[in-house]
């Protein structure tokens, strides 16, 4: 029951990472201070990928990278904001899944622990109980070789044994 209920949370919060992403995007790029931050962000990323692509496709890396203009800046940055938010969400998910399912391993680990200990325990009583019963046993055989063939099939009660049993019929 508690695993479709963790599921169907880890699905809503997912899906309601995105609209919140891009209600964060909308109030970034209205925020003076953090839009010139998000400006300067983008035009880092850009010329990092732009450096990137041109080293990939085997393009002279030391030419000049024109900046983004500041709209296109602002609009990749937010974007960037918005992508990191809802990656992070599932990441957060992903590692919240991996935890649990940790969690749950570790209790059968040791659920399977306490039947082997149990198992180890009754295995060493049995193995206790047949050495006292051989050790019986050649105390009876002994007893028997002492009295000899006729002790053994000699089945006669003695009172104290026996106690008031009734006498059979002759």
């Amino acid at each position: 029951m508690v695993l479709p209920v963790l599921k169907l949370g880890t699905l809503v919060l997912k899906t309601l990472s995105k609209p919140l992403g891009n209600r964060l995007k909308k109030q970034a790029a209205l925020h003076p201070r953090f839009r010139q931050s998000i400006i300067n962000l983008a035009q880092i990323n850009h010329r990092m990928s732009t450096q990137m692509q041109r080293r990939i496709y085997g393009h002279a890396t030391d030419v000049e990278i024109r900046p983004l203009d500041e709209e296109k800046a602002v609009q990749a940055a937010v974007d960037l904001i918005g992508e990191v938010f809802v990656f992070s969400v599932a990441g957060a998910i992903v590692i919240f899944e991996v935890q649990r399912s940790a969690r749950s391993e570790a209790r059968k680990d040791e659920v399977r622990r306490q039947e082997m200990e149990a198992l180890r325990q009754r295995d060493e009583s049995l193995s206790t109980e047949l050495e006292l019963l051989q050790q019986k046993l050649v105390e009876l055989e002994q007893h028997a070789r002492g009295r000899g063939l006729s002790g053994i099939l000699n089945f006669k009660h003695t009172p104290s044994e026996s106690g008031n049993l009734a006498k059979p019929p002759a």
